[in-house]
């Protein structure tokens, strides 16, 4: 056998040692062993370097079965962390993130008028602060970085982003050389479905998340894959067309779905409707409404406001037959929804679930599940740990890996 060959199989029986660890932890050598069919030798020796390299801790002797009480060992996602980044159309925020994907600590700052480069500097502020407090950059395995628009992702490179002015910016490369770690870049939809899959445990191999927030967009798994198409363009669900003679987009299109359905576009409407005197208690004495959020928009529907539920049932009115022409391509299993403007409002939920019963072709829509995200609010930094830590625990975690 090659010797690359021989590493190659190390390589992998690390990954499957390592992550069986993490999924069925506290948990004896001779039963990964078992488990895997891989020989106690190989086990032993994979557990050991872990243990010196700190990613699996030694807990003890655990029940024994009859003979010597087995020693537990179990994954420790603490002794290291990653840096998680979310860039969207509104705020920019970054985290630490332990290897289980939870939050330790995060800075966020609101994108108001920036643009460009701009927003990359934005960034790099964000992560330099969060350096500053923890230190121990040789404990960072990376920074992962989810970002809207079209992503090249094995270049890290955003090709284009119509909002923030992105085009062809290559965040890897910059962030690579500066902080001296390994960088992930991922569109942020992606990574989003990648974490509903890994993180919120969804077993469905064919499946779509839609976001409705300050953006619209789609991230797509089919055959257990994300779906990104030939330049990282896929899945660009906002972008789609919704009427030819409608409003002009950034994209240059016209009729964009998310010029009508997203959280500007939903803002838009009540400030117009406020300024011709339509009754709401979003704006009780007839003004304009002072910081208005989507929370206060769910409020309202809620208490039955009649101009918060007639821009509800048309959000449901373009969402809904979006949704159905998705179902119709796709075929999935299910239809995952989050973003500020759907997480909240089970009125728009029961709207859309009912417009696909009636409408989505019978064989594509049945036994269709359309849930909203387990994610809650965290999902774009969820997203982006999850992006790196696929990759991450793929394959073997070497020493040189983590600088």
């Amino acid at each position: 056998m090659r010797t690359g060959d021989l590493k190659l199989i190390q390589e992998l029986n690390r990954s499957i040692i390592l992550n069986t660890i993490r999924k069925h932890g506290p948990i004896s050598r001779s039963e990964i062993a078992k488990m895997n069919k891989i020989s106690p030798t190989t086990v032993a020796t994979a557990v050991q370097e872990m243990i010196k390299e700190g990613f699996v801790d030694e807990l003890g002797a655990g029940a024994s079965s009859g003979g010597r009480k087995p020693i537990m060992v179990s994954f420790a996602p603490n002794n290291f962390y990653l840096i998680s980044v979310s860039i969207s159309n509104s705020i920019i925020e970054a985290a630490h993130v332990n290897l289980e994907a939870k939050i330790l600590s995060r800075k966020s700052l609101a994108v108001k008028q920036l643009y460009g480069e701009e927003v990359i500097q934005a960034a790099i502020g964000l992560i330099d602060q969060l350096n500053e407090e923890y230190m121990e950059l040789n404990k960072c395995i990376g920074i992962s970085v989810a970002v809207p628009g079209i992503v090249d992702h094995k270049e890290g490179i955003v090709r284009y982003n119509s909002k923030l002015q992105l085009q062809n910016i290559a965040i890897r490369d910059i962030l690579a050389e500066r902080y001296g770690v390994k960088v992930w870049v991922e569109n942020d939809m992606n990574a989003i479905v990648l974490a509903e899959k890994q993180i919120g445990n969804r077993h469905y191999s064919d499946m779509i998340y839609v976001t409705v927030g300050d953006g619209v967009g789609a991230g797509i798994i089919i055959n257990d894959a994300v779906l990104r198409g030939k330049k990282g363009g896929a899945s660009e669900f906002g972008h789609t067309s919704v009427d030819r003679s409608g409003i002009r987009c950034e994209c240059g299109n016209y009729g964009c779905l998310e010029n009508y359905i997203s959280w500007p576009a939903v803002y838009g409407r009540i400030v117009t409707s406020i300024s011709r005197r339509r009754h709401t208690i979003l704006a009780p004495a007839g003004g304009p409404p002072p910081q208005l959020t989507p929370e206060m928009f769910h409020e309202a529907v809620q208490q039955g406001d009649t101009l918060a539920v007639d821009i509800t049932e048309e959000i449901a009115g373009y969402l809904g037959p979006g949704l159905v022409n998705l179902i119709n391509l796709f075929n999935p299993e299910a239809i995952i929804l989050g973003g500020e403007l759907i997480l909240e409002d089970s009125m728009l939920l029961e709207r859309v679930r009912s417009y696909v019963a009636k409408h989505a072709l019978t064989l594509n829509s049945g036994p269709l599940q359309i849930v909203t995200s387990s994610l809650g609010k965290d999902a774009k930094l969820v997203g982006a740990a999850s992006v790196l830590l696929q990759d991450f625990f793929r394959f073997s975690l070497s020493s040189q890996q983590v600088k």
